[in-house]
């Protein structure tokens, strides 16, 4: 029987790769619009003389960067423990379908609730837009659809299993008819950001910024599901196996 610390230290593994993984996302890809608008904040600066008065920086940007990469990989224990966890508790939930299945499943369906819905309502923005006087209203209305698409996820799992008795179209369309119109009630009833889009940001730093945040978003969670069934689907068949042994 496969234990709780087993699928544990499966989490930690599969979240420490998605994490490598995400990290290297960050650096290749993220970076760029990154550093395209550090340059367009900068240029906002007054500078009567041509040289930019806004002091030397605390942090260089090459340790703001190797310290952000850590970080997401911090995090992706951190998330793939959390996982772990929870698919041990929702093995009710995902009853069918091999572990891999399962843990592709749940993982693509976190990646929906904390990254996908938020992001359809309230896509990341580079350095250069935000004001810092509503950073508290935005992260609260962020955390609000967080909490919303995991209490869609989880109202999703509960009308599956009560349909468990119907065929798996009707389920399945059930399901999805369900959840597509939560998130449309969730995507109307939260207001829109109060932050507006400054005129000297390009559109084309703009949607590359919030492009390759969602995909680093997506190698993260689906990456930790990915990983985590392929490392509890060969566990769990030979903890089944003597199991399924003959007796002599």
């Amino acid at each position: 029987m496969t234990t709780y610390r087993s699928l544990a230290l499966r989490g930690v593994a599969a979240g420490a790769v998605a994490g490598v993984a995400s990290a290297l996302v960050q650096l290749l890809v993220t970076e760029i619009p990154i550093r395209a608008a550090l340059a367009v904040e900068a240029a906002r600066e007054p500078s009567g003389d041509g040289h930019s008065h806004g002091g030397e920086e605390l942090v260089s940007r090459g340790t703001q960067v190797v310290g952000g990469m850590l970080g997401v990989v911090i995090v992706g224990v951190a998330v793939g423990l959390v996982f772990a966890t929870a698919y041990a508790l929702s093995k009710r939930w995902f009853a069918a379908g091999t572990p891999f299945t399962r843990s592709f499943t749940f993982g693509a369906a976190v990646f929906g609730a904390v990254a996908l819905l938020p992001w359809l309502k309230y896509p990341a923005n580079p350095p250069a837009v935000g004001d810092p006087e509503t950073v508290n209203h935005r992260t609260a209305l962020y955390l609000g659809v967080v909490v919303a698409g995991l209490l869609i996820v989880w109202g999703a799992s509960l009308l599956a299993g009560r349909l468990r008795e119907q065929s798996q179209p009707v389920r399945t369309t059930a399901v999805l008819l369900a959840v597509t119109a939560a998130v449309a009630v969730v995507l109307l009833a939260f207001p829109a950001s109060p932050d507006t889009i400054p005129a000297d940001v390009p559109v084309a730093v703009l949607w590359q910024f919030r492009l390759s945040s969602l995909a680093q978003l997506a190698t993260l969670y689906v990456g930790i599901g990915v990983v985590f069934g392929l490392l509890v689907d060969p566990a769990t068949r030979r903890a089944k196996t003597p199991a399924a042994a003959p007796h002599r």
